[in-house]
């Protein structure tokens, strides 16, 4: 992993062993072709070599969990990096409870998003908050949310036209809901800890079924 890269240069076959556990299919080659595509940028010594600083190990580790967990095209991988959002931070994908952090104010810098399409948004359901001392609180998680809003603005796609994404996920996750509901309740720690392993299983697929259902639908449209 990215932490135990630490201060040290490492070199590509190194970093390739690094990740081999968390992404099997790594290899050096599809490192040097994401370097390619212009994603990374190692150091060279005079020789050639590349040097992989604790940096760009952080950031392959994304674009690697980017292409896997969201198939997300290199193009759109691209525009992610270089997004205010995540300059800021690094991509939270966890189930554990995130508490809010930012203000509202603080998560319109973070996504890149005016405050007005930011209001649009919350009024549109598609942005929730945590009262905290009596104040609005947003975690991270919802600034990742406010920022893909944000993308999809430019393509003149408003927050209204977007509730069906909002429905779409209630809806599944209310499905799963069903299957590990029971679980999730239960007194029993082993049980729970089951629950959350079968949480995060499920939502995975769910996730890729949802995504090749749309890229289906999308091929259709740029077949006719």
């Amino acid at each position: 992993m990215a932490a135990a890269a630490k201060a040290r240069l490492l070199t590509i076959g190194t970093v390739c062993g690094m990740l081999k556990d968390d992404f099997p299919d790594i290899s050096i080659s599809k490192i040097r072709y994401l370097e390619d595509q212009g994603l990374l940028a190692p150091r060279r010594t005079q020789g050639g070599y590349r040097l992989f600083s604790e940096e760009d190990v952080e950031r392959l580790e994304t674009i690697l969990r980017l292409q896997r967990d969201e198939f997300l095209p290199l193009r759109v991988i691209r525009e992610e990096l270089a997004s205010p959002a995540a300059r800021e931070r690094k991509r939270r994908r966890s189930l554990d409870v995130d508490e809010g952090e930012l203000d509202f104010d603080e998560l319109c810098e973070r996504a890149g998003i005016d405050v007005r399409l930011g209001r649009e948004l919350e009024d549109f359901g598609l942005l929730t908050s945590h009262n905290e001392g009596g104040q609005k609180r947003y975690s991270e998680l919802e600034a990742d949310i406010a920022a893909a809003c944000g993308r999809l603005a430019q393509y003149g796609i408003a927050p209204r036209h977007l509730r069906p994404f909002r429905t779409a996920a209630d809806r599944e996750a209310g499905l799963i809901e069903q299957v590990v509901g029971p679980a999730l309740r239960a007194r029993n720690p082993e049980r729970r800890r089951a629950g959350t392993e079968d949480l995060e299983a499920l939502g995975s697929l769910a996730a890729e079924l949802s995504q090749m259902l749309s890229w289906r639908a999308l091929r259709r449209l740029a077949s006719t």
